[in-house]
C-alpha cells in the first residue's frame, strides 16, 4: 500500500466534520396509521444514555469455552439483491467459496486515490455483479467468466461536483438502483445500464440504498435518512438524525422488516421508523461510559444494522455493540466492542469484527462470548509522527472487513489485502488468501462463489 493511499483511507475512515440542523422528523405523510404489525409507536427522546458500563470486559464465557452451537445448513444462494443480500442485511448462511482459489481477477475503473475512493460493496442478480468504482462509474459483470456486460459513467459534468466518492447499489426486479456522493440517486435497466431516473439531492450520499416495498431508503451526510419511490425517483419522506460535529466519512445501509426501517446515523442513534411514512417508533443511542479521547467521541455507527429474529444487531464507533428488541426498542445485551462493520446473525450466534481486527463469536441470546480471533497479532506496524507532529512512534493495526458466514467459514478482507477464512465454531484460521490488494468492503457471495471488491477496483472472485 502506498504512502498516499494511507493517507487516503485514514482520511476516509476516521474524520470528517459537517454541520447539520437539529433533530426532527419532517415529511410524515400519514400519523394515523397505527397498525399492530411492528413495533409500537412509542417516539423517544434520543438521549445518549450509556448502556455499556465503564468496567465492562470483552472476554470468552468460561461456561462457553469449546461449546458446540446451532448453525444453519449452508445453502447455495442465486442472489445478493442489496448491500446485505436482502432488505434485513441477513442473509444467514450461504454454500459458497469451495476451496478460495482465486477463479478470475477484473478490473471496473477508477480505484481509490486522493480525490476518490471505493466504497460501494457488490451485489449480485441475474448471474451478474453489478460494482461502482471510485468516480461513479457503474459495471455489470458476468458472474462466472469476469467479462464486462456493461458499463455506466454516471459521473455528472457539471463543475459544482468535480470530486465525490462514496455511495453504493441495490438490485429489485430487473433494476439497478444507483446512490453517489455526488449528489443523486437512480434507476438503471440492470440488462442494458440505460438510466431510467436520476434524481438530484442537495447532500452526498455516502451510503449504499436499500430498496424495498416500492421505497428507496438511504442515509445521506447530513444524517437524513431520504426516501425516493422507486418508480418515479419523486422523494418522499425524510427523517432528520441528531447534529454530529465529528462523523466517518461513509454511511450506513438502513435494513427493512416489513413495514419497520432501522437507520444508524454518524450521532451514534440507531431508529427504528414507519417504512410507509417516517413516524419514529423508538430511538436506541449505542455510547459508552468512558469516551476519553477524540476518537472515542466520534460515536458513527458506520456498518449496517441487522434484523434477525425480532433482534437489531449494530456497532458502534463509540465502543457499543447491541441486540436490541427490533418492536420495543429495548437493549437486550450490549458488549464494549469498538466496530465501523457489520455484524453477521446465524443460528445461535452473531460474529463481529472490532476495529482492533478482533473476530468475535457471540451468543445472540445471551451476549456471552464463545470465542475471540485476534487478527492484529502479529500483524501490528511501527509508525512513526509525520512531520516532526504527534508520537515518533506507535503501533498501528490492519483494519478488517464486515465478516461473511460461508460454507461454515467466517471470512473477512482486509487492509493488509489478506483474505482469512475461520472455522465458524472454534475461530481457528484455515486458509489466508493472497488478494494482492487491500480491501475494507465486505465479501458477498452468490451461486457458489465468493466476490471481493478491492481499493484499486478489482472484482476477485473465488471459488
Amino acid at each position: 500500500m502506498t504512502h498516499m493511499r494511507r493517507n487516503s483511507l485514514l482520511a476516509l475512515l476516521l474524520t470528517a466534520s459537517v454541520a447539520v440542523s437539529g433533530c426532527s422528523t419532517i415529511g410524515k405523510m400519514n400519523p394515523f396509521n397505527k397498525g399492530d404489525d411492528g413495533p409500537q409507536e412509542t417516539a423517544a427522546e434520543g438521549e445518549r444514555i450509556a448502556i455499556v458500563a465503564a468496567d465492562q470486559t470483552l472476554e470468552v464465557a468460561e461456561a462457553l469455552k469449546g461449546a458446540d452451537f446451532f448453525l444453519p445448513t449452508p445453502e447455495t444462494n442465486a442472489s445478493w439483491a442489496q448491500p446485505g443480500g436482502t432488505p434485513d442485511q441477513a442473509i444467514t448462511h450461504p454454500e459458497a467459496g469451495g476451496s478460495l482459489s482465486i477463479a478470475w481477477k477484473r478490473g471496473f475503473g477508477e480505484g481509490s486515490n486522493r480525490g476518490s475512493h471505493v466504497t460501494a460493496p457488490p451485489v449480485a442478480a441475474d448471474g451478474k455483479i453489478f460494482v461502482m468504482d471510485g468516480g461513479a462509474a457503474v459495471s455489470a459483470i458476468d458472474g462466472q467468466t469476469g467479462s464486462v456486460l456493461w458499463k455506466a459513467d454516471l459521473r455528472p459534468g457539471s463543475r459544482r461536483d468535480k470530486e465525490a466518492f462514496g455511495g453504493g447499489l441495490a438490485f429489485a426486479d430487473g433494476k439497478l438502483y444507483v446512490t453517489s456522493g455526488y449528489r443523486f440517486a437512480a434507476q438503471l435497466d440492470a440488462g442494458t445500464g440505460a438510466v431510467l431516473w436520476k434524481t438530484t439531492t442537495e447532500q452526498p450520499l455516502h451510503a449504499a440504498p436499500t430498496v424495498s416495498g416500492g421505497r428507496l431508503f438511504v442515509v445521506a451526510i447530513d444524517n437524513t435518512l431520504m426516501t425516493f419511490d422507486t418508480a418515479t425517483g419523486v422523494a418522499g419522506w425524510n427523517y432528520q438524525a441528531l447534529s454530529e460535529p465529528a462523523r466517518i466519512l461513509a454511511a450506513s445501509s438502513p435494513a427493512v422488516q416489513g413495514d419497520t426501517v432501522v437507520a444508524s446515523f454518524g450521532s451514534g442513534e440507531l431508529v427504528a421508523l414507519r417504512a410507509a411514512n417516517g413516524n419514529d417508533l423508538w430511538n436506541e443511542a449505542l455510547s459508552r461510559a468512558n469516551r476519553n479521547n477524540a476518537l472515542s467521541e466520534i460515536r458513527d455507527i458506520a456498518g449496517r444494522p441487522v434484523i434477525y429474529q425480532g433482534d437489531v444487531f449494530a456497532v458502534s464507533h463509540s465502543g457499543v455493540f447491541a441486540a436490541t428488541d427490533l418492536r420495543t426498542g429495548q437493549a437486550r445485551w450490549s458488549l464494549p466492542v469498538t466496530g465501523i462493520t457489520t455484524p453477521w446473525p446465524a443460528g445461535d450466534v452473531v460474529y463481529v469484527v472490532s476495529k482492533a481486527g478482533e473476530v468475535i463469536c457471540v451468543a445472540r441470546e445471551s451476549g456471552q462470548i464463545y470465542w475471540i480471533r485476534d487478527l492484529g497479532e502479529g500483524r501490528e506496524k511501527r509508525a512513526g509522527g509525520f512531520m516532526g507532529v504527534g508520537k515518533k512512534n506507535f503501533t498501528t493495526r490492519p483494519i478488517w472487513s464486515s465478516p461473511l458466514l460461508a460454507s461454515n467459514r467466517v471470512i473477512v478482507a482486509g487492509q493488509t489485502g489478506e483474505l482469512v477464512a475461520m472455522n465458524a465454531r472454534t475461530g481457528e484460521v484455515e486458509k489466508t488468501v493472497n488478494l494482492g490488494g487491500p480491501t475494507l468492503i465486505g465479501p458477498i457471495a452468490a451461486n457458489g462463489t465468493i466476490y471481493v471488491v478491492t481499493d484499486e477496483a478489482q472484482l476477485i472472485a473465488l471459488r
